[in-house]
């Protein structure tokens, strides 16, 4: 059965910016790659995909942090801590009604809210970064 996409009322904003964060790197998706046919050790994952086991670790925890992927620490058989990796069955659907259903949700970024911002009425169509390139120009 392949994996149920939750309700777009269920994607919050937060956890949108942390699935596209972390599907935005080309490390993190060959990681992902090398996950889908099952769990792997550290190790042998840094081996595969020829990177550092602390570059791999960052990488996992921004894959884990969004919740694409779990990690479970096994002790072996002479007694050495393993950590093992899965890829947590996922579907992601993005389209304009998604984010608009997230939008409420989204976290704060400090920015100033909407109603300041000019309208295409207001708009005097001046660029200040323009103007002040222009000054320098002179």
């Amino acid at each position: 059965m392949p994996p149920q996409e939750p309700p777009a009322e269920d994607l919050t904003g937060a956890a949108l910016l942390a699935a596209c964060s972390a599907l935005a790197n080309p490390l993190r998706l060959r990681i992902l790659g090398e996950l889908a046919d099952g769990r792997q050790y550290v190790s042998l994952l840094a081996r595969r995909l020829g990177m550092s086991r602390p570059l791999l670790h960052m990488h996992l925890q921004k894959l884990q942090s969004a919740g694409l992927v779990t990690g479970e620490l096994e002790l072996s058989e002479d007694g050495k801590a393993v950590k093992y990796f899965e890829a947590v069955p996922f579907a992601l659907t993005i389209t304009p009604q998604t984010v608009k259903t997230a939008l409420p949700t989204l976290p704060d970024t400090g920015r100033a809210s909407t109603a300041t911002e000019t309208t295409p009425e207001a708009d005097t169509g001046t660029d200040t970064a323009t103007d002040t390139e222009k000054d320098t120009e002179k």
